[in-house]
């Protein structure tokens, strides 16, 4: 008999993406309680960043980024972008991968709205 482990509404039926996903939403939520105009962003997650993204022509030696932001032009929203294998990498277990994407959520946030993060969230930066 095959078949799938757990129903589909059951958290551990939740794919990696899905759950990483919950997390970068859970971290808005919570900005937005402080932050109304954060619903015209739009929050996305990548798997990993494309060269292009680093702002030069191909790869370097610089650190892989956890995120991004793009301000608004030409009719699109800004968007915030969280990476999400770097994170994963970076973090181990759930609860410091949930610390670290607020972390990178509220870096970007502040460089849209041109913030120190501790005025985003003053609870940044602290463990």
């Amino acid at each position: 008999m095959r078949g799938p482990v757990a129903p589909p509404q059951v958290p551990l039926a939740a794919s990696r993406a899905e759950t990483f996903a919950d997390l970068v939403q859970d971290s808005v939520e919570r900005l937005e309680r402080r932050w109304p105009q954060l619903a015209d962003i739009d929050f996305l997650v990548l798997d990993v960043p494309r060269a292009a993204d680093s702002g030069t022509d191909g790869w370097s030696d610089e650190a892989v980024p956890l995120g991004g932001s793009v301000t608004a032009r030409d009719g699109r929203p800004a968007r915030v972008v969280v990476y999400r294998r770097p994170v994963e990498i970076r973090s181990k277990g759930r609860d410091e991968r949930a610390a670290l994407v607020h972390e990178v959520v509220v870096e970007q946030v502040a460089d849209l709205l041109g913030l120190t993060p501790e005025t985003v969230d003053p609870r940044y930066g602290e463990d």
